[in-house]
């Protein structure tokens, strides 16, 4: 017995870890928890007993405050238009609720995101573990080690991470139907810029290393990147129109629509770590940011004042493992950072039906509510499947990241699977590359969205 848990003390610690941190993340309702007091809207007509009215029709300086210029006994003594049509006012008002378990419970998707939620924090949690364990234990094997806890929750999250994304993408009603034929195009343009990059690009243009990865391994590396380029494009332009809305790019000045500054500096750092992680794997740019000449000796005159300039860019910079260890940090920030922001996001997706309803209540004498209220009710109905595609895009990020962090030779012990891949370089290069690919779409997409809405082709409505 003694000798056993010599064996697989690790294997064990692994177990100690992940056991009760599920019993704690769901006895303790963590995934609740996370999204507990953000604020969500109703129309009256889906009033429950006990809600009070956040903002009525403006009439006045007082009605700002959320207080109504009128009591309702004034309103019925009015007198009536001659007009034909007599806007009720007492039915435009829209409601907000704050969230909360009973509400979230009730909520498509809820249970999904509760099981992603766990799932994948316990994994990277795991993964955390075991990448300490490597630098404190030489033992190899794929039990005695405990790799195996990370590696199969890590599976696992990631399987149910990307069959939830196809599913939710074309969800009906949740998303325009222009949205879901882009991403099933971005996704074709994925797939053959995902055969061209590991064959062809992959040496010329990023700093990636595939030349011990066969064939079966660069194709299930392009299919990734399509399927990816294809669910990730609705999720990275929701998260556009949020910190388009969160930074107040409107200019609406309207404090119950956009969110406090510390939100909007996540909102920022969010955006430019993102797109900064994004570039550094991109050659010419990691080129210039790379030492290549750390280790070699030099004589004094081995540098002619000719090549002064064409030789600088080789001898400034980080060394090439001090620019790894950067890029690993990068990319752990980023993931990190995009769950901070999470909150902030899906409060700007909520606050965008409250936007709609604005907009249309001050868009005429006798506004037309219909649109603004189906809004309300949508983004209501589907708010954790919102969650969910905001959620996957970091979560996939450092499973990748956790993957490709933890010893690769683990998977030598199954002959079958390494006889179809090269087991270490696999793990190691595709995860990290696959990594980078997730924050280089959603960067790609948000950038684009948010330059079409600062031209003006696109507006948040």
């Amino acid at each position: 017995m003694i000798e056993f848990f010599q064996t697989y003390k690790y294997l064990l610690l692994q177990a100690s870890l992940s056991i009760p941190l599920t019993l704690l993340l769901t006895f303790l309702k963590i995934p609740v928890f996370f999204l507990h007091g953000l604020f969500t809207y109703i129309h009256p007509d889906n009033l429950s007993n006990g809600v009070k009215a956040a903002i009525r029709r403006p009439e006045s300086s007082d009605s700002a405050s959320g207080v109504p210029s009128k009591t309702s006994s004034e309103l019925r003594k009015r007198t009536k238009s001659k007009d034909k049509f007599e806007f009720d006012e007492s039915n435009a008002q829209i409601f907000r609720l704050k969230l909360d378990e009973a509400h979230l419970q009730s909520r498509l998707y809820f249970n999904e995101y509760r099981n992603v939620f766990t799932i994948s924090f316990v994994a990277i949690a795991c993964f955390f573990l075991q990448v300490y364990l490597n630098r404190v234990s030489e033992k190899s094997g794929f039990f005695s080690n405990g790799v195996f806890v990370p590696v199969l929750l890590g599976f696992v999250g990631v399987f149910k991470l990307v069959i939830l994304m196809g599913k939710l993408s074309f969800e009906k009603s949740a998303s325009r139907r222009s949205e879901k034929q882009l991403s099933v195009l971005f996704g074709i343009l994925g797939v053959i810029l995902g055969s061209m990059t590991s064959y062809t690009f992959t040496s010329s243009v990023l700093d990636f290393n595939f030349g011990s990865i066969d064939g079966f391994g660069r194709f299930f590396i392009a299919v990734f990147m399509g399927c990816s380029a294809a669910f990730l494009f609705i999720p990275a332009v929701k998260s556009a129109r949020s910190f388009w809305l969160g930074t107040d790019q409107l200019r609406s000045n309207l404090s119950m629509i956009t969110c406090g500054w510390f939100a909007r500096v996540v909102l920022y750092a969010n955006y430019l770590v993102t797109t900064l992680t994004a570039l550094l794997w991109i050659k010419p740019l990691s080129e210039m940011l790379v030492n290549k000449n750390m280790n070699e000796t030099k004589s004094a005159g081995s540098i002619n004042e000719i090549g002064n300039a064409e030789r600088l860019l080789g001898n400034v910079g980080f060394s090439p493992s001090d620019f790894g260890k950067l890029r690993i940090c990068f990319l752990f920030f980023s993931g990190v950072l995009q769950l901070v922001a999470l909150r902030p996001n899906l409060q700007m997706y909520l606050n965008e039906a409250l936007l709609s309803w604005y907009q249309r209540l001050h868009a005429s004498k006798v506004p037309d509510l219909d649109f603004s209220r189906a809004k309300v009710f949508l983004h209501n109905h589907y708010l954790c499947l919102v969650v969910l595609q905001f959620l996957a895009p970091p979560v996939l990020i450092l499973l990748f990241l956790g993957f490709s962090q933890v010893d690769g030779g683990y998977l030598h012990n199954f002959q079958n699977v390494c006889s179809l891949l090269p087991c270490s370089a696999f793990v190691k290069e595709a995860a990290f590359f696959m990594a980078w690919w997730v924050i280089f779409v959603s960067a790609v997409y948000t950038s684009a969205t948010i330059v079409l809405f600062r031209r003006g082709d696109l507006y948040v409505s």
